[in-house]
């Protein structure tokens, strides 16, 4: 096949350029937390699982068994001060007494038992729920471009996913084992006092309640945003913190640790102060809760000792009064904490969903085949591309790899090299033009399979912080140790390996900082001869090894690539020199193609890179004078 000219089709710039969409902001408001609430619901009662459903069953059963012993409690408590108080038959009265407080306490173990076991049951139905909302978060994550990451602080995701996952236990026991049993409560403590007590204290109560949930509503959507302000300071001090922790060496090497630790502390401030007044809000939420449920504590105790002056009611009456207020004020004393509860879950879960819904820059064509790969030949059609609108990278760029050729890429820092490898693997997609592997469309078929029939060994390489054996058994499913007892031999790292007291045990930290660079470039040799690709694409593969190991490497290279199609990116042209074919990328354009010593000969781009390497190995050379 014959190698395309850069100047055989110009770039159409009026092709849509694809960029990815964040998921549109939710509603403020209750439109969001509907929102949320029924994007939720499906995790809560799943489908297809109806041993969760039927634990949902029990669980409500479970409540229901416990708010009757609760409601039937302040009736026993009442009449056994009612009895001690009449003073008449007094060995009588003593027995039935003592009977109705032993019952009182039978009653609130009895509470303490099914509120046990619901959350027992319940249990399972919460987990459950959080570990598949997790799970789709987290496969989105993976599922989304590599500019979404890039536009991202690791420590931010870590938080949001933290954040939404918390509030989902959380959540669900609010909302079904207090908002849900307080409201059945309240009906039948209305339907006690208007029975006993008259509608006066019915009417009273409620007025009292709907003023407390007014105004924690109130208070509570403007601490809300106090809430959500001191989230984002969370969210952005422990961005830095990470970054600054990712970036020790870095630190380390500019002795920056104070600029490091001003840095830092300027982001904690911020949060402190946002903290502070949320704390301090949360205080006058409290004050105002007290005032209102105290006000009518005092109310309703003096209303019934006037019925009592009158004749009408019992000294047991007051008590009953007395513990029912109390029972119902403590779920609604807590009902600031629990709104204020559900409405951060509510942002924090809609934050998740935020993630979930960010659309997929890259995604597969509906019904996309798997690549076939015969012929691992590649080629790139006019193909235009560039990281944003009014930056272009590569303008109709044309060349191809015939299958089992060993092609060089090489060209100035920043002419578009590394592109290449990203377009190949279809991190991004052209603008236009298009990219083919075995006469297919790479944006035709699967990303998985595509990305299977390549290997990389990158110029950075970055490790799992697990053992050498996990990073180089990455590059398959379930190998055997023999096959990454190979690899390793074959990327020159087994003795390295051998030498270590753990051997392929052996922990290599985060981002592999235990290992020098040239040992990780290695292990990364050895993780793609384990994957066995059609396709390699090594992208600076030998950069930070010795000039001893990179001709060993070097030579593995030449054997494995044997049968493959093989893109080498590089800088230093020695490496490449005995390549099929040398194509040399400028600004985005092929600026010259063919072999070492043609290229010599034209005295172009290439010829000039390669006396200047020259000159530069030369001075390096030379004696210190």
């Amino acid at each position: 096949m014959s190698l395309h000219s850069t100047s055989d089709k110009p770039a159409d710039k009026s092709a849509p350029k694809r960029v990815a969409k964040r998921a549109p902001k939710r509603a403020a408001g209750e439109t969001a937390d509907w929102e949320t609430m029924r994007r939720f619901l499906p995790y809560l009662w799943p489908s297809g699982r109806p041993e969760l459903k039927r634990r949902i069953i029990i669980a409500g059963f479970f409540v229901l068994i416990s708010k009757a012993i609760v409601l039937s409690l302040p009736f026993a408590y009442a009449r056994a001060v009612d009895t001690m108080s009449e003073g008449s038959a007094l060995e009588q009265g003593a027995w039935v007494a003592m009977g109705l407080v032993l019952a009182y306490a039978a009653g609130r173990f009895g509470n303490v038992l099914f509120d046990q076991l619901r959350n027992i049951v319940f249990n399972r139905v919460g987990q459950q729920a959080v570990q598949t909302l997790t799970v789709d978060v987290f496969e989105q994550l993976h599922r989304l471009s590599l500019r979404f990451h890039l536009g991202r602080r690791t420590g931010e995701l870590t938080r949001v996913v933290e954040r939404g996952t918390k509030s989902i236990n959380m959540m669900l026991y609010f909302l079904l084992f207090n908002i849900a049993p307080t409201a059945i409560e309240l009906v039948v403590v209305s339907v006690v006092f208007y029975v006993i007590f008259g509608w006066e204290l019915v009417v009273a109560s409620l007025a009292t309640i709907v003023l407390f949930i007014w105004t924690t509503q109130v208070i509570t959507d403007w601490r809300t945003k106090l809430r959500k302000d001191m989230n984002d300071l969370d969210g952005q001090a422990m961005a830095r913190a990470v970054d600054s922790l990712l970036n020790y060496e870095t630190v380390k090497y500019f002795g920056a640790e104070e600029r490091e630790r001003e840095r830092y502390s300027r982001s904690a401030s911020a949060y402190a102060e946002a903290a502070t007044k949320s704390e301090d809000s949360l205080g006058l939420l409290n004050i105002i809760q007290a005032l209102i449920l105290n006000l009518m504590m005092g109310g309703a105790m003096a209303w019934t000792v006037w019925g009592w002056s009158q004749g009408r009611l019992s000294v047991g009456d007051l008590v009953l009064v007395n513990t029912y207020l109390l029972q119902l004020f403590r779920p609604l004393d807590l009902l600031g904490w629990v709104y204020r509860t559900i409405r951060q879950g509510l942002i924090d879960m809609a934050d998740m969903f935020n993630l979930i819904d960010t659309s997929v820059e890259v995604r597969d064509a509906p019904g996309a085949p798997a690549l076939l790969v015969q012929k691992p030949g590649i080629v790139f059609d006019n193909v235009a591309f560039g990281y944003d609108e009014d930056r272009q990278i590569l303008h109709g760029l044309s060349f191809e790899a015939p299958a089992g050729a060993n092609i060089a890429l090489v060209g100035p820092s920043g002419a578009g090299k590394s592109t290449i490898g990203r377009l190949l693997f279809r991190f991004y997609d052209p603008w236009s033009g298009r990219i083919m592997i075995d006469g297919q469309d790479i944006s035709t078929v699967s990303q998985a399979s595509l990305r299977a029939s390549i290997g990389i060994v990158p110029q950075d390489t970055v490790l799992f912080n697990d053992s050498v054996r996990y990073n180089i058994a990455y590059g398959r499913d379930d190998p055997t140790d023999t096959a990454i007892r190979t690899a390793a031999r074959d990327a020159a790292i087994l003795p390295f390996i051998e030498s270590l007291p753990q051997g392929f045990d052996t922990e290599v930290g985060e981002r592999g900082l235990k290992l020098s660079g040239g040992e990780k470039q290695r292990v990364a040799i050895a993780r793609t001869l384990l994957k066995d690709p059609p396709i390699l694409l090594l992208d600076e593969a030998t950069s930070a090894l010795d000039t001893r190991t990179e001709q060993d490497i070097l030579a593995t290279l030449r054997r494995v690539s044997s049968g493959r199609t093989t893109l080498a990116i590089a800088h230093r042209l020695s490496t490449i020199s005995d390549a099929d074919t040398i194509i040399v990328i400028d600004a985005g354009h092929v600026a010259e193609q063919g072999t070492h010593a043609a290229l010599l000969r034209d005295d172009g781009l290439y010829a000039e890179m390669w006396a200047r390497q020259l000159a530069e190995q030369d001075e390096t050379h030379e004696p210190a004078q």
